[in-house]
């Protein structure tokens, strides 16, 4: 199959959350651009997460200012390309004193604008599915979920349509140089690439990626139908907290992780916090959990899923039927959750390295586009 003419203004390697978030901004500053990937539709960690866009917990500064914009774009986004919005809002409930600590502590903080901390009378009331009661919970407005695996799909056909991108699939880039980027199809001319490799740090630019300590994290989910209905926001519980940077950084999360090593000292190792997303099925996902490695096996272990499973049921009351489980792998740096190296001028490469892709990707891809003067 012989490859689109061009030259483009910007080739966007990689289709996957970041790639497209670069794709949009180029393409809404009028710009001619092509997105080629390795694989004949998205199959990696954009399509095998929760589709949870989270802005309350990010880490303070640039990650939360950036969920914050990303926010809003995913709501023109999905408006524009007819991507149904599943839940608004986070929930997350405390069950430990410790736990309630440290949404108090957030709540007093600048980055709960707009938030509710509601205490233990309150949270039942307002919340009465929830299982056993909790000590407080934290009401987050800024949220939103879609499905994932419908939404990027829809993403790039947007793209194509509303805008002229130009999608080559099927196509492994083997080299990117100042205006040209070769693949296993052959050529394609472009003023300016940019490489968004997921959590490939081998195969394009390694000695450029290397200095970041780049592996991968492998995670567990499922999905499930619970017999009741679901909470009207994403649901997040006492294990969240020590996850995201926005918490995990206030002083009061010290006791609760202590807690948490003495009550949860399997789920800590296994990198274990629940989030329940529902869909308009009436299904859920839940997961998930963080296991390192820079060549994770593919198996999922059925003892992870049962701790997953046993705080689903800690917290809501019931075991749901699992009606299907996967597994997924992201990128992860121990310093910085995002990377950004530049080969040259006309070329940048990024990787989210963290599990906040679908948070922070269309703000990110805004800034990178700007800074190269695209």
């Amino acid at each position: 199959m012989s490859l689109p003419a061009g030259p483009f203004d910007v080739a966007v390697v990689g289709a996957g959350v970041v790639g497209l978030a670069h794709a949009l901004a180029c393409a809404r500053r009028g710009l001619s651009v092509v997105v080629i990937d390795r694989d004949t539709r998205a199959n990696g960690a954009s399509i095998r997460n929760f589709g949870f866009v989270t802005v309350s917990g990010q880490e303070e500064g640039a990650m939360w200012r950036r969920a914050r914009r990303s926010r809003d774009v995913w709501l023109d986004l999905a408006a524009a390309a007819g991507i149904p919005i599943h839940q608004r809002g986070m929930l997350l409930a405390a069950r430990r004193p410790e736990a309630a600590a440290v949404l108090e502590s957030f709540a007093a903080g600048p980055m709960a604008e707009g938030c509710e901390l509601l205490g233990r009378e309150a949270s039942a009331r307002r919340f009465p599915g929830l299982a056993g009661g909790v000590a407080a919970a934290l009401v987050s407005p800024h949220e939103l979920r879609v499905e994932p695996r419908e939404a990027i799909p829809r993403i790039a056909a947007h793209l194509a349509a509303a805008h002229g991108v130009t999608f080559v699939w099927g196509a492994a880039v083997t080299s990117v140089e100042p205006g040209e980027v070769g693949t296993s199809r052959g050529s394609l001319a472009a003023r300016q690439t940019v490489v968004a490799p997921g959590d490939d740090a081998t195969a394009l630019f390694p000695d450029l990626l290397a200095p970041f300590g780049l592996t991968r994290c492998k995670l567990q989910m499922m999905r499930v139908r619970p017999s009741r209905p679901a909470l009207p926001h994403v649901l997040m519980s006492d294990l969240s907290l020590l996850r995201y940077g926005g918490f995990a950084a206030l002083p009061a999360s010290g006791a609760l992780r202590a807690r948490l090593e003495r009550d949860a000292g399997p789920e800590l190792a296994a990198g274990i916090h629940l989030i329940v997303a529902a869909a308009r099925d009436g299904t859920c996902v839940i997961g998930d959990s963080h296991v390192y490695d820079p060549t994770p096996d593919p198996f999922a272990d059925s003892a992870i899923d049962r701790m997953i499973l046993d705080s689903y049921e800690a917290l809501l009351g019931e075991r749901p039927a699992v009606t299907e489980s996967w597994t997924g792998t992201y990128a992860s740096a121990p310093a910085t959750p995002v990377v950004v190296v530049a080969p040259a001028p006309e070329i940048r490469v990024v990787t989210v390295a963290t599990g906040a892709g679908m948070s922070c990707s269309f703000a990110l891809a805004e800034e990178i586009v700007e800074a190269m003067g695209s």
